[in-house]
């Protein structure tokens, strides 16, 4: 399987993505892009620093101007290449996966990340064409430090007003590089656990959409009467909270509470949500003044859509939160910082604040292996044809009390569903009918 995938570059570190091949795709993303300065951030994995300089190397051989600002959560990065005004950039890292790999997220000017549509399958067909990265003079190298910065335009979101008892679980990723500059730009504390930088991820692994990542934040938010619990995948661009009461809230109904506060001050304005989000995001986008626009799952999908629209912030249900006064790029640290100054600012607790949006019984995601994916598809198709069906994204068929979405992965051998019902019966009835046609589950 290639290491170029739909969104970025991804791969086992030297046995599939080496200094060399980190070189070659640095050459590759300027001949590309036409770039003539980049910013350069990277994550804590052991292999970073080395596949980091490799590709500033091969990018400064074919004549871009490269800032290195060194360790940095993606967001930060993208903040290095906004605020710098590069003609792009590039954060290494593998976001979650195990220690042993490595790779890319690319974006052009102005944060606009780049997708295989966009210019990843191009560099993949540019290196395996024989692409050479050059050896005579190089560009200028330069080193500055935007961990400051950065605190201070994510503290600019939301402001603590009140004092708050909070957890969170860095996952020995990003987070806990940019975290504390953010906590101390508010002149804040909170339980902090795992922030020790360690990309052999030795606590847990870091995807705070999977339960079992969750186990020891949820027990110290209890043990603590914490206000909120939150946690970052290896990045940071993606967060995950946990209410008083020690449940994850899902990330659509945080979506829905970001884009209340945000009407507030941008009445009409858009929101963008992936479509496997509850009914009850768009209807509460929609009680609140603003413009629900739906949108396939994917960030190169839904900052395309964002920008198209104007849109004042999307959401997706894996814990990416994007907006718009963040080149409308993806932060969890935003996110926190939001959340936080929603809650201090509220005399409710966050389950409450987010209660409004449990309008619906739903399964959350399931995934499933299958044989022949496009077979299952078909079959959903022909026994579900009285229902409105689309297929922005695999398949969504809607009934006015149910609907479900099954799509097909965009980076793992999986078909995914998504079903929501007017209640728990009736999410219990259609689940029946659907699992034993997609075949087994994860």
């Amino acid at each position: 399987m290639s290491i170029f995938k739909a969104y970025d570059v991804r791969g086992i570190y030297r046995k599939e993505l080496d200094e060399t091949l980190a070189a070659k795709i640095g050459a590759a993303f300027v001949k590309i892009t036409g770039a003539r300065s980049l910013a350069v951030g990277r994550d804590m994995r052991e292999s970073a620093p080395s596949i980091a300089d490799a590709f500033m190397d091969g990018a400064a051989a074919m004549g871009a101007a490269v800032t290195d600002i060194g360790l940095a959560s993606t967001p930060m990065t993208y903040y290095g290449i906004g605020s710098l005004g590069t003609d792009g950039g590039a954060q290494v890292t593998a976001s979650h996966n195990p220690a042993e790999w490595i790779g890319f997220k690319f974006c052009r000017k102005g944060c606009v990340p780049m997708s295989s549509a966009t210019g990843i399958k191009e560099m993949e067909a540019l290196i395996a064409g024989g692409l050479t990265v050059p050896s005579g003079p190089r560009a200028a190298k330069s080193h500055v430090n935007l961990l400051d910065g950065f605190a201070s335009h994510v503290a600019a979101f939301g402001r603590p007003t009140r004092p708050l008892k909070i957890v969170i679980d860095a996952g020995n990723g990003m987070g806990g590089h940019t975290a504390p500059a953010i906590l101390a730009a508010w002149g804040i504390k909170a339980t902090c656990l795992y922030f020790e930088l360690d990309g052999s991820f030795p606590n847990h692994e870091a995807n705070p959409i999977k339960e079992e990542n969750l186990r020891d934040l949820v027990a110290r938010v209890r043990a603590e009467k914490a206000d909120i619990g939150i946690a970052f995948d290896g990045d940071a661009d993606r967060c995950v909270f946990v209410d008083e009461r020690g449940s994850a809230v899902p990330s659509d109904a945080i979506t829905a509470l970001l884009a209340r506060e945000l009407l507030q001050k941008n009445p009409g304005a858009s929101v963008v949500y992936d479509l496997r989000s509850s009914r009850s995001t768009a209807e509460i986008i929609t009680e609140c003044g603003g413009r629900p626009v739906r949108e396939r799952v994917g960030h190169s999908f839904i900052k395309a859509t964002m920008r198209k629209e104007s849109s004042i912030l999307g959401g997706e249900l894996s814990g990416h939160f994007y907006f718009r006064d963040h080149w409308y790029s993806d932060s969890g640290e935003i996110a926190m910082a939001m959340v936080l100054g929603i809650l201090s600012r509220s005399s409710s607790t966050l389950s409450q604040l987010v209660a409004p949006t449990r309008r619906y019984a739903s399964t959350g995601e399931i995934n499933f292996h299958a044989e022949d994916k496009d077979a299952v598809i078909a079959a959903l198709k022909a026994r579900f044809s009285d229902g409105t069906m689309d297929e922005l994204d695999g398949v969504t068929v809607q009934y006015p009390d149910w609907w479900f979405n099954v799509r097909k992965s965009n980076t793992e051998p999986l078909l995914r569903l998504n079903l929501e019902a007017s209640n728990q019966s009736l999410l219990a009835e259609k689940k029946a009918i659907l699992v034993p046609m997609l075949g087994h589950p994860e």
